[in-house]
């Protein structure tokens, strides 16, 4: 989008430039050397005299415009720079110092030069162009949108001011626009390749996957080597859900650009939800080594090396993660959880309030802390956990019932019933209350309530062998025989090994005269536990 420097010429300048004889003579000399292809002497012959100050304003715009034939574009700054204080009113020389600085991408300087060539010459197409493309460059759409319109007042149809306009449109996020000029463009030239590039962009950004299909698959036709044509289409599969598409896009994506960290993460994650875990951890692998400091593959890669049962390095690629950002919470998320399927509690529990000091407001960080206090009997720390959960979530089902649960390990029954009726009472249908009412009532030798609870239990659904064998029991103590016994039957039809179960139904079969069912009962309770045998015979023998 920006135009090339003036070509050497000798009688461009304002009027009023005039230079001795000897300033002609060896401004002739240089023109000649240029002309012969001997640069670097024409240089030479003009930097002689402007150290012996025989040298005009129009020795500087030479020796600009050969350094920058030269490609060295800090000493053409410098000479158009002394050019512009020589001739501050010449708009060429502003221009080309802007094309100069352009070059080294000192673009807020560039916007100024080009700034005021623009002005010194307002019908100046190219110093127009060049402010609007420093201004996109210097992420100020709005500025730029104003200079590509401008170009367009001057130049309807200039191919680089409409895709400039459409750029800056995009910028500012009125894709629908945008996407309209590129398409204008593409009616025009139907293989210019930056306006399909930018409308799979903008398919990307709108989430409209059927337009970053077609506009990619055109781009490769044209390029099949277009990173963007690939990235869209690999981005098309993973919305389609097609993870073998995503791979194949992904993998000609890094065999295409090997640098390309983004291609070798997505293969990664294609593989990864595709349970093809040796690849995924490969591509991870790769992606790291472009972007060793990517803590989300590091994450990602921690994920993978759990699936394959490598625990060391699943660990050690979290730690990565962490090393890598130490803000970033999933790694120690995975780390701890990793943790805790080890039974490394103390460990874990470390992970959980490393989360709560980078994020106080993570209730379910705290809400594990608790759970692990609670596994290894710290029920003191447990009621504080979950006291912190209900004080920043305090309509909890789940803290309410492992609180709880704390009080009761604390020994503070009055306090656990207390709380497990507040649940219920939120939560009528509240399992979790009534096992724990149910198993504080047993504790308490409260039977009568014990057996309401399981009662309710049960008629909620809850089919659980345990249960069901609890209320059994229950039955059994208040003296109704017949729905103890279908009770044992219901716990055995969940686990039919239970030995207390067929144990407890074959006692009262006996009693009920049905001493063959017991005695089956009794053997498949000592197939089930063979240890009950001890002390049939009498008391044990020291």
């Amino acid at each position: 989008m920006t135009a090339k420097v003036q070509p050497l010429r000798l009688a461009d300048l304002p009027p009023g430039e005039k230079s001795a004889q000897g300033g002609q003579s060896i401004l002739a000399r240089a023109v000649a050397l240029h002309l012969a292809g001997k640069r670097e002497e024409a240089l030479e012959q003009l930097q002689r005299a402007i150290s012996a100050n025989q040298g005009s304003a129009e020795f500087h715009r030479a020796m600009g415009h050969i350094e920058f034939e030269l490609g060295r574009y800090d000493a053409a700054s410098a000479s158009y720079r002394s050019l512009t204080r020589l001739k501050p009113q010449y708009a060429m020389g502003w221009l080309n110092l802007a094309m100069c600085l352009e070059r080294s991408s000192a673009w807020d300087k560039a916007a100024e030069a080009f700034h005021n060539a623009s002005t010194l010459d307002g019908a100046n197409l190219d110093a127009h162009l060049g402010l609007a493309v420093c201004y996109l460059r210097l992420e100020d759409p709005k500025s730029a949108l104003r200079g590509f319109e401008r170009c367009l007042e001057l130049a309807p149809d200039h191919e680089d001011a409409l895709f400039g306009k459409a750029s800056a449109l995009q910028s500012l996020g009125q894709a629908d626009e945008a996407a309209k000029l590129y398409e204008h463009i593409l009616e025009r030239d139907p293989e210019a390749e930056e306006p399909l590039a930018n409308l799979i962009l903008i398919g990307l950004a709108k989430q409209d996957f059927d337009m970053v299909r077609e506009y990619s698959e055109r781009l490769l036709e044209l390029r099949p080597d277009s990173t963007a044509a690939l990235e869209g289409l690999a981005a098309w599969a993973c919305a389609a859900g097609d993870q073998a598409m995503a791979a194949k896009f992904c993998t000609l994506l890094v065999e295409t650009a090997p640098a390309h960290f983004e291609g070798w993460f997505n293969l990664g994650l294609a593989h990864q939800k595709s349970s093809r875990w040796e690849p995924a951890a490969d591509a991870y692998e790769e992606a790291i080594k472009v972007r060793p400091q990517s803590s989300e593959a590091y994450c990602n890669l921690g994920i993978v090396r759990e699936q394959l049962g490598d625990m060391a390095g699943a660990r050690s690629a979290y730690e990565r993660a962490i090393q890598a950002d130490g803000d970033s919470l999933p790694p120690v998320w995975n780390l701890a959880l990793l943790f805790e399927r080890g039974s490394q509690w103390e460990d874990a529990e470390k992970c959980y309030r490393q989360v709560l000091e980078k994020a106080p407001k993570e209730e379910e960080a705290r809400f594990r802390l608790g759970y692990l206090r609670l596994q290894r009997g710290d029920h003191r720390g447990a009621v504080e956990a979950f006291e912190g959960c209900l004080k920043h979530r305090p309509q909890w089902p789940e803290a309410y019932a492992n609180l709880a649960l704390a009080y009761s390990g604390l020994g503070d029954r009055a306090h656990a019933v207390r709380l497990y009726e507040k649940l219920l009472e939120a939560e009528p249908k509240s399992m979790d209350a009534l096992r724990g009412l149910a198993a504080l009532a047993i504790q308490a030798s409260d039977f009568d309530g014990a057996l309401e609870y399981h009662v309710r239990l049960i008629d909620l659904g809850e089919r659980s062998p345990e249960v069901l064998y609890n209320a059994g029991l229950m039955y059994e103590k208040a003296g109704q025989s017949e729905k103890a016994m279908r009770l044992y039957r219901d716990a055995l039809a969940e686990q039919p090994e239970m030995p207390e179960a067929l144990l407890n139904l074959g006692r009262l079969l006996e009693a009920a005269g049905k001493s063959e069912e017991a005695r089956n009962c009794w053997t498949k309770a000592l197939d089930a536990e063979p240890a009950l045998a001890q002390g049939y015979f009498g008391p044990a023998i020291e």
